[in-house]
């Protein structure tokens, strides 16, 4: 923003220099010295100008967001992947890697294995890189929940796999890349925990509303919706049902539709419950459109 701001002369300069380094990092050179001098060190000096190394484990990183900081920072910065049942790191972008948009290879201290999840088609024999649930197994893994045998069980297999829940990929290299979560919770991208079905529950309380798709990831800071409405009662909706939720809880986009979710296409289980993966895709056009409409309305949106 402060560059937009700017604008004329400096804009300009800092886009060469923003390209040139760029590109540089892409095929794995080093960039001149002077776009640092003309432009980055400044950036630097944000934040004292002697960062020399970044890691991120949280949520994902978009690859947008670890080029900027890769360019203007003129740090290393390493991402990495993990959870508190696994002491922590379970993989990490390796010295020198210059790909980004993955989470690393597997910590030498355990192993890695992708299960499939047919439920959800992701399989190893998914082309052009196998997906799965991915599993570690390894002296890094936890023994268990504190007294709590059954939840402990759910999770750690009898040969000792943990199951994290995350869904993931293998790319070349062996570098390893999170794409979904295979328990229907996800995590926004300042780390809030979302349950979408309570959140859906709520939504689904209000008398105009017949059914709801509560959709969010970790490269966004909001809730989106799909809802299915009765059209005979769409200008009756009332703006506020007096519905109290946290701030991140609350859809930032709803679009309306008037097709059910049912059996026959695909959005509902035997037992009604929204089968998920396939709601994502079904919707995925208009998930883009309200992400993209969020950008537009407020610029500080991610």
């Amino acid at each position: 923003m402060m560059v937009k701001s700017s604008g004329g002369l400096k804009e300009r300069l800092f886009n060469a220099a923003y390209n040139a380094k760029k590109q540089a990092l892409l095929n794995g050179k080093n960039a001149s010295a002077i776009w640092d001098r003309l432009v980055f060190n400044k950036i630097k000096d944000k934040l004292g100008g002697r960062v020399r190394f970044m890691t991120s484990g949280a949520s994902p990183l978009s690859p947008e967001v670890m080029e900027f900081m890769k360019i203007c920072f003129g740090a290393r910065v390493l991402e990495g992947y993990g959870m508190t049942e696994t002491a922590c790191v379970i993989s990490g972008m390796d010295e020198g890697d210059n790909l980004i948009g993955h989470v690393g290879s597997p910590n030498p201290a355990c192993e890695i294995k992708l299960v499939d999840v047919p439920e959800m088609n992701y399989t190893s024999a998914d082309q052009p890189n196998p997906r799965g649930e991915i599993c570690v197994r390894g002296p890094i893994v936890f023994r268990g929940y504190y007294k709590d045998e059954v939840q402990t069980k759910e999770v750690v297999d009898e040969d000792g796999w943990l199951h994290t829940g995350d869904i993931g990929l293998w790319l070349p290299g062996g570098r390893l890349q999170i794409i979904d979560r295979k328990k229907n919770i996800f995590k926004l991208a300042q780390g809030e925990y979302i349950a979408p079905e309570k959140i859906e529950n709520v939504y689904a309380k209000c008398k105009f509303v017949g059914q709801c798709f509560i959709y969010g990831d970790s490269f966004n800071s909001s809730l989106v919706a799909v809802v299915s409405v009765d059209p005979d009662v769409l200008k009756s909706w009332a703006a506020s049902q007096g519905i109290k939720l946290r701030g991140f809880e609350f859809a930032k986009a709803v679009t309306l539709v008037l097709e059910p979710f049912t059996l026959e296409n695909g959005l509902l289980t035997p037992t009604l419950k929204i089968k998920r993966p396939q709601a994502k895709e079904y919707f995925a056009e208009a998930i883009t459109n309200m992400y993209k409409e969020l950008a537009a309305s407020d610029p500080t949106h991610r």
